[in-house]
């Protein structure tokens, strides 16, 4: 029982890893020749968020920086910062798991949000204040509203699609050891 325990914690990691490539890679295709006047939303944020809320073992450390470090530069961002933000957004979500489990999926939404807002508006003034160019508010407020608004989506899809779903409180949780 337990190695299918950990073959399954392995095989998610794997899936998480994989997932998040395949939206690397259908987000560089170049699908269109001119530049868009609105901003899709960040499907590899939500996607970890929503791992790390439901199954934190399944995104670990090692697993989202390496990934999140590669989105960085795939997509021309300055390379780790935004990775860095998204790790301390998906470690502080990993150490409220305990708290966010018995929580209504209103307030689990709410959180995201806000999590999500303030590290947009951390990213935006690190930038401002290293004077590296940034790309228009609107732009960058409509990417975070349309993450914000799809994150009930990908948290649905990867329940009843790919089964992640949250630990109960007895539930044995494999990746720490504890109930």
């Amino acid at each position: 029982m337990a190695e299918s325990g950990a073959s399954r914690l392995w095989l998610m990691r794997g899936l998480y890893l994989l997932l998040g490539l395949i939206i690397i890679f259908f987000h560089l295709l170049p699908l269109e020749t001119t530049p868009r006047r609105w901003a899709g939303p960040d499907l590899l944020i939500a996607l970890t968020f929503a791992w790390a809320l439901r199954r934190p073992d399944y995104v670990p450390l090692y697993v989202v920086a390496p990934l999140m470090l590669l989105a960085d530069l795939m997509f021309q961002r300055p390379p780790g910062l935004w990775a860095a933000l998204i790790l301390i957004g998906t470690e502080w979500f990993r150490t409220r798991d305990r708290r966010q489990r018995e929580t209504a999926f209103a307030v689990e939404w709410l959180t995201v949000a806000l999590v999500l807002t303030a590290l947009v508006m951390l990213n935006r003034i690190i930038l401002i204040i290293t004077v590296v160019p940034t790309g228009p508010l609107f732009l960058i407020t409509m990417q975070t509203l349309m993450t914000i608004a799809v994150y009930p989506i990908v948290v649905l899809v990867s329940r009843l699609a790919l089964g992640v779903r949250r630990i109960a409180p007895g539930e044995l949780d494999p990746g720490r050891g504890r109930p």
